[in-house]
């Protein structure tokens, strides 16, 4: 094993029980421990990241990220292959799908993806590469904020490691008016466009 790999879980084992006990702590322990995890990933690989999920009845979630840095991706499996088996505690690499019907926020952007569609921009030198374009409603005035909050919300629909391995090309426009006409579907059924997408690429 990997002797920074080691000394990172050598760490969270030793700190398990205040980080099982998080949300009992004050707000001011609870940074402190969160900024100690962070430091700790850090030295383990610097640029990955962590979210720390909410205590349930069935325990803890910890979500290993490589924001979308596919050359770091095999550090997140890597730690995630070498994680003890704690009782309450589930470690899962890479941010996951959320679902559908989303509203995500970034920076000063407000993103919701029933209003939002997409077009398929196929290469045909490169066919493996997704090309996509989406639509909505946008602002008179932006800055790349925009386009990098519509990948965050394509990475919500779809997580981490489909975005950063399939999406080689994205840009953005306004809502035309006749979506049908122009070959764009609701952002919502991007997923399935993905499943399918992935299909025929491997035939």
């Amino acid at each position: 094993m990997n002797d920074k790999v080691t000394k990172f879980w050598e760490w969270f084992v030793a700190n398990n029980e205040e980080l099982t006990m998080l949300s009992e702590h004050s707000q001011e322990k609870q940074q402190q421990l969160l900024e100690e995890l962070q430091r700790e990933l850090t030295n383990y690989c610097d640029g990955l990241s962590f979210e720390m999920g909410e205590q349930t009845k069935n325990g803890r979630k910890v979500v290993f990220s490589a924001e979308g840095d596919v050359e770091l991706f095999r550090y997140v499996v890597e730690l995630v292959e070498e994680a003890p088996d704690l009782d309450w505690w589930e470690f899962i690499p890479f941010k996951q799908p959320h679902g559908k019907d989303l509203k995500v926020h970034f920076e000063k952007y407000y993103f919701e993806t029933k209003k939002m569609y997409f077009q398929f921009l196929e290469n045909e030198e490169e066919p493996d590469i997704l090309g996509v374009r989406v639509a909505l409603n946008m602002p008179e005035k932006y800055d790349d904020d925009l386009l990098v909050g519509v990948y965050v919300t394509l990475e919500a629909l779809i997580g981490e490691f489909d975005c950063a391995t399939l999406l080689g090309y994205l840009d953005v426009c306004p809502v035309p008016a006749d979506l049908d006409k122009d070959g764009f579907a609701p952002l919502d059924k991007f997923p399935e466009f993905i499943e399918w997408f992935k299909k025929e690429r491997d035939k």
